[in-house]
């Protein structure tokens, strides 16, 4: 630090934010080596990030060149080998940990850089290695494990129990069964039909509920630090803008449209003598609507799952390159579009009357 009255200056951020980057480098290097004498060691890291506790985000934003450097130089490697080996020492707590002792938000800072190369060094490889090993694992799988359940539940309610063939012997109970409306000869066993309807209510408590509930609390949270982003003319809160957060509130969307025509409820008055029915006067009408918004929320349910994918570096190294070919893809059908219009409407304006 350079006292300078009342103010306090850092030559190093000032080096960084002057555009002087041999300078800056030249203060990093010398921070970071670690220099010895008779009574101890003398390394600069702690006192770099007590000083700049966003050094990251900084060099990120202003300087992406010397994060290189800064991240080799929280490495030392010996001089001497042992069976063909050296020991090396990385020093990242303060890229684990902040001042306050809360997690570091180095890796965000890196990953909005959106730079493979800063990815991929051996620093930033540890540092995530040991975030996911040993903190981030249970808690991702537990939350995929619980995900992945209420898919197959869902599946199982709209894809699986109301498409079973009926028995011969359903057939004969229901075909005896006089009471029964016209609508409804058709129906399924009592059985399966409230198997359907838990399934349905397990829905729409469990996994509606949850994600409404997530939301909510993002939603506030963005709107208490007023952390919004403009798309076009309308402020949405920032968390949106991860894809998947968004296929989440439409998936919310979805499923409370599911609900509200959900034809099960509209038949609960008319199923007296035939209960938890889709086949009633309402029902019928709902039935295909309903069948609309459950493939939608199905396609989303599926979408959400290749979060998987990171489980093996082979798929997620597929679905990521599958991403940016999709904008390929995209303008490839555009500029087909665009070429097929064009010829289409040139020949429709050519006269072709032939006597012929």
């Amino acid at each position: 630090n350079v006292q300078v009255g009342t103010q306090s200056i850092s030559p190093l951020m000032w080096a960084i934010e002057t555009g002087s980057l041999d300078a800056a480098k030249a203060m990093i290097i010398d921070l970071l080596t670690i220099r010895a004498d008779r009574d101890r060691y003398y390394y600069g890291m702690d006192i770099l990030f007590e000083r700049h506790s966003d050094m990251i985000r900084r060099l990120s934003l202003d300087a992406p060149a010397l994060l290189p450097t800064l991240l080799n130089g929280l490495v030392w490697r010996s001089r001497t080998t042992e069976n063909g080996q050296r020991r090396v020492n990385y020093y990242v707590k303060h890229l684990l940990v902040d001042a306050e002792g809360e997690f570091s938000k180095a890796i965000e800072w890196l990953a909005e850089s959106r730079d493979p190369k800063i990815v991929c060094n051996p620093v930033i490889a540890l540092v995530t290695d040991l975030v996911w090993g040993r903190v981030a694992y249970r808690t991702f799988l537990l939350g995929k494990v619980w995900f992945l359940f209420t898919l197959i539940v869902f599946i199982t309610s709209q894809s699986v129990l109301n498409r079973l063939q009926k028995s011969e012997s359903w057939d004969d109970e229901i075909a005896s069964s006089s009471s029964l409306s016209s609508s409804s000869s058709g129906d399924l066993p009592l059985e399966i039909r409230v198997a359907i309807f838990m399934c349905r209510c397990f829905i729409y408590i469990f996994s509606l509920g949850q994600h409404t509930f997530s939301h909510a609390r993002w939603i506030i949270h963005d709107l208490r630090n007023k952390d919004l982003v403009h798309v076009g003319c309308i402020s949405i809160p920032a968390y949106l803008l991860n894809w998947q957060d968004c296929a989440s509130l439409v998936l919310i969307i979805t499923l409370a449209c599911m609900l509200c025509i959900e034809p099960i409820l509209h038949c609960l008055s008319h199923s007296a003598e035939n209960l938890f029915t889709e086949h009633c006067e309402e029902g019928e009408n709902l039935l295909f609507v309903y069948s609309i918004f459950s493939t939608l929320a199905m396609l989303i349910y599926f979408i959400l799952l290749t979060d998987l994918a990171v489980f093996s570096t082979r798929v997620s190294a597929f679905v990521l390159v599958a991403g940016r070919v999709l904008v390929e893809v995209g303008l490839f059908l555009f500029g087909l579009i665009f070429v097929a219009l064009a010829f289409a409407c040139a020949i429709s304006a050519l006269e072709q009357d032939d006597p012929d």
